[in-house]
C-alpha cells in the first residue's frame, strides 16, 4: 500500500471546501446580542445581498434547497395531474419535490458532456400534461438554456432552475438563476458557500416572490392572517448571517475553483489522452463554478480505491439514477444516464488546496489510472 500523503510531505487533502473562520463568529454573536433569532433583519439583507447576483430578482430565503424547489413549484401552481421533466442523473431532491407537488416527474436523459438535460429527450418527453421542465445546473456547470428556454415557450411551460450547484455561475453572461420564473439556490454544507442549512428561491417577479413568503410562513404575510396553507420553511437569522458572510468571500472562492480546475485540466491532458480518462469540458459561453470537477474513468471503482490509498478523497455524484433509487424504482431506459453513473467520479477542486495538493492530485490520478 502507499504512503499516505502526511508521510511523504504532504498535507492531506481535505474532502470539502468548508471555511468558516471569525467573520461568521462575529456574525452570529451579533444575532445572539440582539435576541431576534427568528426570521427577521439578516434574512431580509441576505436577500437583498443575494439578489444583487441574480441580476436583481427578488429572492426568498428559505430552510433548505430542497424547501427551494418545493415552494417554487408550488409558487407555480404545479400540483395533481402535472407532470414535469426531469433528469433522472441528479440528486433525488430534483424529483422528490415534484413528487411532493403532487405532480409526477417524467424522468428524461442527458447529454454526454456536460451532464445536463438533452434537450432533445426533454422535446420528445412532453405530453398534453406537461407543465413544467426542471433543468439542473449540475457541478455547476449551466445547462442548455437557450434550447429549453425555447422548447418551454414553444409549448407554454414553466423553467425552474435546480441551481443548488452553480451559485455565481453565468451562461451567455446571464446568471443562472434568472432563465425561468423560478430557482433554487441550496446552502448546505457542501456547497460552494453554506448557511449550515437554507435555501434561495430566486423568482422572475414580485407576484411570484410574495406566493413563494406566504407558502415558507404558515400561508400568512401578516400574523394570523393565513391567506393560503402553507408550510414552515423559514430560515433563521444565526443561518442568514452566516450566509452574508458567506456571499461575500463567493467570487473569490469562485475564481480559485476556476483556476484548480484550469490547472487540473491542463495538468491532466496527458494522462487523460493515453489513459482513455475523460476530462470536463465547458460548453460555448459557458461560466462554470465548478462545485465538482467530475471525469469519466474507466474502471471507476477501481480508481477511486487507488486514489483513496495514494491519500485522494474523491466523490461519485451519482451512482444510482434517480429512477433506480428504491423510492422509484422505474425501468426505463436511459443509457446515457446509466454510462455516467458507471463512470463518473469528481476530484477535489475547492479554494482550500495548496499547490503542493493539487501536484499530488496529478500525480496520484496518473499512477491510478495506469495501475
Amino acid at each position: 500500500m502507499t504512503s499516505a500523503p502526511e508521510k511523504i510531505g504532504i498535507e492531506p487533502i481535505p474532502a470539502s471546501g468548508l471555511q468558516l473562520g471569525d467573520g461568521e463568529r462575529a456574525a452570529i454573536e451579533r444575532v445572539l446580542a440582539s435576541g431576534m433569532l427568528a426570521q427577521g433583519p439578516e434574512v431580509a439583507a441576505f436577500e437583498a445581498e443575494f439578489a444583487e447576483h441574480v441580476a436583481g430578482r427578488p429572492c426568498v430565503a428559505v430552510s433548505s434547497g430542497t424547501s427551494a424547489l418545493l415552494l417554487g413549484l408550488l409558487a407555480l401552481g404545479i400540483g395533481p395531474g402535472d407532470e414535469v421533466v426531469v433528469p433522472s442523473f441528479s440528486f433525488a431532491a430534483t424529483a422528490n419535490t415534484v413528487v411532493l407537488a403532487g405532480a409526477r416527474p417524467v424522468f428524461v436523459d442527458i447529454e454526454p458532456r456536460h451532464f445536463d438535460l438533452d434537450p432533445d429527450a426533454v422535446r420528445a418527453a412532453i405530453t398534453e400534461r406537461t407543465a413544467a421542465i426542471v433543468a439542473v445546473h449540475l457541478y455547476g456547470h449551466p445547462a442548455a438554456m437557450a434550447l429549453l428556454t425555447e422548447i418551454a415557450d414553444a409549448h407554454g411551460l414553466a423553467i425552474v432552475e435546480d441551481a443548488a450547484q452553480a451559485h455565481l455561475a453565468r451562461l451567455a453572461g446571464r446568471p443562472v438563476g434568472t432563465f425561468g420564473p423560478v430557482a433554487a439556490f441550496s446552502f448546505y454544507p457542501t456547497k460552494n458557500m453554506t448557511t449550515g442549512e437554507g435555501g434561495m428561491v430566486v423568482c422572475a417577479d414580485d407576484a411570484t416572490a410574495r406566493r413563494v413568503r406566504l407558502l415558507r410562513n404558515q400561508g400568512m404575510e401578516k400574523r394570523y392572517a393565513n391567506e393560503v396553507v402553507g408550510y414552515n420553511a423559514r430560515m433563521t437569522d444565526l443561518q442568514a448571517a452566516i450566509g452574508r458572510v458567506q456571499l461575500s468571500r463567493l467570487p473569490e472562492w469562485t475564481n480559485t475553483r476556476r483556476r484548480n480546475a484550469a490547472f487540473l485540466t491542463e495538468a491532466l491532458g496527458a494522462v487523460a489522452a493515453r489513459s482513455g480518462l475523460v476530462l470536463p469540458s465547458v460548453a460555448p459561453a459557458a461560466e462554470p463554478v465548478w462545485h465538482q470537477y467530475t471525469v469519466r474513468a474507466p474502471r471507476r471503482d477501481d480508481v477511486v480505491a487507488r486514489l483513496s490509498e495514494l491519500g485522494v478523497p474523491t466523490g461519485v455524484y451519482y451512482p444510482t439514477p434517480i429512477h433506480r433509487l428504491p423510492a422509484y424504482d422505474l425501468d426505463l431506459d436511459l443509457p446515457r444516464t446509466a454510462e455516467a453513473a458507471r463512470q463518473v467520479l469528481s476530484l477535489p477542486v475547492h479554494p482550500n488546496l495548496s499547490a503542493a495538493q493539487l501536484d499530488h492530485i496529478i500525480d496520484a490520478v496518473e499512477r491510478a489510472v495506469s495501475s
